[in-house]
């Protein structure tokens, strides 16, 4: 294939914008109880089915009066009931009666306003203020959670925490979801033995698999298929074909470089198209990207912290968008750096930082050890990828850069 990027490879923009222009979201959904649904994304717009509370309620334990002019110090009403959560006053407040009223309460028919407690003084079955109540009525309305018809949130939205909570108060019970996309995960590499097994001469104990589906588990998404395999054609051809026939996406790691064993890239071409194969970025140059059998295919780099990076930055996004939810990339933020950074100018950079909060509320990054893409402690306790320009070299401490933030949202 030519390269329509240049010897240096595709900037990343480019490269999302390029991948996410080819992909449809695969339009497939299932119907899920709500508390099954936390990290889904809707397949339709859910919307209120009626008013929510649905009737006037009491903000605060206190007193609901006859009308809703706001009384004078020394006013009096006859107490004639009480209207507690779930068990509201029945009758209809004439004038110069009140109820006591429980917070949550529904607010009589005749009244709105509720008196606070501590305004007022009750002796017997009479209520007097002696206090100023202000204009306040303390009262919310029958909508004030929802409107009927009010959209609650709408398609493609990933469900949050309060979302769960807002839909449970809106009498939603299940919802229809779209269905994530099978995911199957290709290692490859001669060097590569699994954990706990003792290595011989130039063997390192393979971690891409575990740092993925780790990090996929924490974005919402699960391998369903994972395959480790030697760097030889055939088996890696086998596993490419097996991979696509049973998953949505195909991702490999290593084997999309020029070396005399990297077969990823040739075998997909092979089998489908490798759209582009380099990146403009460091850590990250050799990721290709196409499709196997018309599946879509994601090549990462060998090297865990680039494999880890890439596929925040483009393998996330394209899976979002065969879901059918909305795109969320990782929000930025502008920081300091807290020491100098020795570089040389060349690719933009992700540098991996820990994010700093000064006693003045100033933002800085902490750069801790080496930034070696082999290096999956870079990866530890990160809370930031500094965004670092091509054209940057030696960075002073104080320079300011804009960083992702590598935070998940709690709610």
């Amino acid at each position: 294939m030519t390269e329509p990027y240049g010897r240096e490879g595709l900037p990343l923009e480019q490269a999302r914008t390029w991948i996410l222009e080819r992909l449809q979201p695969l339009g497939r959904q299932e119907r899920l109880p709500l508390a099954a649904c936390l990290g889904r994304a809707t397949a339709e717009s859910v919307v209120a089915a009626a008013a929510v509370p649905g009737f006037c309620a009491s903000i605060m334990d206190g007193y609901a009066i006859a009308g809703g002019q706001q009384p004078e110090p020394g006013s009096r009403w006859h107490l004639v009931g009480v209207s507690a959560a779930g068990a509201p006053y029945g009758h209809v407040l004439a004038t110069g009666e009140a109820v006591r009223i429980l917070t949550g309460a529904a607010v009589p028919e005749g009244s709105a306003r509720v008196l606070p407690q501590e305004l007022v003084e009750v002796a017997g079955d009479q209520l007097k203020l002696v206090k100023p109540c202000g204009p306040n009525p303390w009262i919310r309305p029958p909508s004030e959670e929802a409107s009927p018809g009010q959209e609650l949130v709408p398609a493609g939205h990933r469900l949050g925490v309060a979302d769960l909570g807002r839909l449970a108060s809106c009498g939603v019970q299940e919802l229809h979801v779209t269905r994530r996309p099978r995911l199957g995960l290709l290692i490859s590499g001669d060097e590569l033995l699994p954990p706990g097994m003792e290595r011989g001469p130039g063997q390192i104990w393979e971690s891409n698999s575990a740092l993925l589906t780790a990090l996929l588990n924490r974005l919402g998404y699960q391998v369903d298929e994972q395959r480790v395999v030697d760097d030889h054609p055939e088996p890696l051809r086998l596993a490419l074909r097996e991979l696509a026939e049973s998953c949505d996406v195909v991702v490999s790691t290593g084997g999309v470089s020029a070396g005399d064993s990297d077969w990823i890239r040739p075998l997909v071409a092979e089998l489908g198209q490798v759209t582009f194969w380099k990146l403009f970025l460091k850590p990250g140059r050799p990721f290709a990207w196409g499709h196997v059998a018309g599946v879509p295919f994601f090549g990462l780099p060998g090297n865990p912290v680039a494999a880890a990076i890439t596929a925040l930055q483009l393998l996330w996004p394209a899976l979002q968008r065969l879901e059918g939810a909305e795109i969320q990339l990782l929000p930025r933020l502008l920081v300091q750096l807290q020491q100098p950074m020795r570089r040389a100018a060349g690719r933009p950079e992700l540098a991996r930082a820990r994010l700093v909060v000064a006693a003045d509320g100033g933002l800085w990054a902490r750069l801790e050890g080496s930034q070696a893409s082999s290096r999956v402690g870079s990866l530890q306790g990160a809370d930031l990828l500094l965004e670092i320009p091509a054209e940057q070299a030696d960075l002073d401490a104080g320079t300011e850069l804009w960083a992702q933030l590598l935070r998940l949202p709690l709610l």
